[in-house]
């Protein structure tokens, strides 16, 4: 979680400058991101989209690494499954962390199933997912 090289701008890469135009990108470090999710409050959600566009006016970027930025969201999950584990009561609350369409987090330790649960304790509403597509939160209804 601490990367004494992180964060750090740099030049919006060739390959990814078709979707992000050229400037400047954050390349943010994992406590940057932890410490976002951790100011999540019970009852709320946020995407991986606002915590990129958080982090990059928190550093004066035109936009930060989406794959870095998710890279950390599922290791600040991890993180926090591990301090549940030895006992800590107050951990990262990364279940309320959902993907840009409201979806839920395959990746995340306990899959869609442990996530849906946290949220539904939390009062928000899980819509099942169809196909491949996983669930996902009714946004702006809580299942109050």
């Amino acid at each position: 979680m601490h990367n004494p090289n992180l964060p750090k701008l740099v030049a919006v890469p060739p390959r990814m400058q078709k979707r992000f135009g050229v400037g400047t990108m954050l390349v943010p470090s994992p406590g940057d991101v932890e410490a976002y999710i951790r100011t999540i409050r019970k009852g709320n959600v946020t995407t991986v989209s606002q915590i990129r566009e958080f982090l990059a006016g928190r550093h004066s970027a035109d936009v930060t690494c989406p794959l870095t930025t998710g890279i950390f969201v599922r290791i600040a999950a991890e993180a926090a499954e591990e301090d549940a584990s030895i006992g800590k009561a107050k951990i990262t609350p990364y279940w309320r962390v959902l993907k840009d369409d409201g979806s839920l987090n395959p990746k995340f330790p306990g899959g869609v199933k442990q996530q849906a649960e946290r949220l539904r304790e939390e009062g928000h509403r899980i819509v099942p997912g169809t196909g491949k597509r996983p669930p996902r939160v009714a946004l702006g209804e809580r299942g109050d």
